[in-house]
């Protein structure tokens, strides 16, 4: 059983279940695996047939084929590749935003099970969108699709020709511009996170580029009390994120 063209695969009964509930127009097909009697899986099922979307029984091993060995619980559901938005329609997000925006801008991220992870991070965390920049950076693969469990559908993601200008338009709007440095004295505990906050987060080796950095407002660093010197910029991003969300909800 082959997938359908440019799709990428969600796995697992949460993700699949937050795909048919809140992105159903983009789910193309639920594979089912044929011998396995589970209600959460017919409940899947029900889901599907009502958002017309075609429902295929599976064996296990086209299942595990398919999701290239992840846990998918007897479930996968293949998901029209998602679009990256552009500059004009992160204006419109912005415009249309009720609540004071939270961006999450990545520069230079080349890992797609990165993206994927920052992505899923930020819809966790309610994110307006994520950025970041066309050359030199990964965009929506389908392993990045993948990885974000959904969350590429439901947040989106913006990418720009120009990172430099955008980040001056952020800051004409309003946006306060944090930018993750392991070298910087000050904290990100230790800074205010309280309005319209763009988290600026460089490649996986050599972190935020000299133009960026100069872009930012304010520069802040994670404590580290191990023996590694940075984390994952997947991990910086989810600690990031929440660290807004904990303050605003007057944590």
């Amino acid at each position: 059983m082959s997938s359908p063209s440019n799709t990428a695969a969600t796995i697992g009964i949460n993700s699949v279940r937050s795909a048919l509930k809140f992105g159903s127009d983009g789910v193309l097909e639920l594979w089912l695996e044929r011998t396995r009697r589970d209600r959460r899986l017919a409940e899947l099922a029900a889901l599907a047939r009502e958002a017309r979307v075609v429902v295929r029984q599976a064996t296990r091993d086209e299942l595990d084929q398919a999701s290239d060995g992840g846990n998918h619980q007897g479930v996968l559901a293949w998901v029209r590749m998602p679009a990256a938005r552009t500059e004009h329609e992160l204006e419109r997000l912005l415009d249309a935003a009720e609540q004071p925006p939270l961006l999450l801008v990545l520069d230079g991220v080349t890992d797609p099970h990165n993206l994927g992870a920052c992505l899923r991070s930020a819809d966790g965390a309610g994110a307006t969108a994520v950025i970041a920049p066309k050359d030199k950076a990964v965009g929506l693969t389908p392993v990045a699709v993948k990885v974000a469990s959904g969350a590429a559908d439901s947040v989106p993601f913006v990418q720009v020709t120009n990172l430099a200008r955008t980040l001056e338009s952020l800051k004409a709007r309003g946006l306060w511009l944090v930018g993750l440095a392991d070298a910087a004295p000050a904290t990100l505990f230790e800074t205010d996170l309280s309005g319209p906050t763009a988290l600026v987060l460089g490649s996986e080796g050599t972190g935020l580029r000299r133009l960026t950095q100069e872009r930012c407002d304010l520069l802040a660093s994670l404590p580290m009390r191990g023996r590694v010197e940075s984390l994952n910029v997947s991990v910086t991003a989810g600690i990031c994120l929440y660290e807004v969300v904990r303050r605003r909800l007057g944590g």
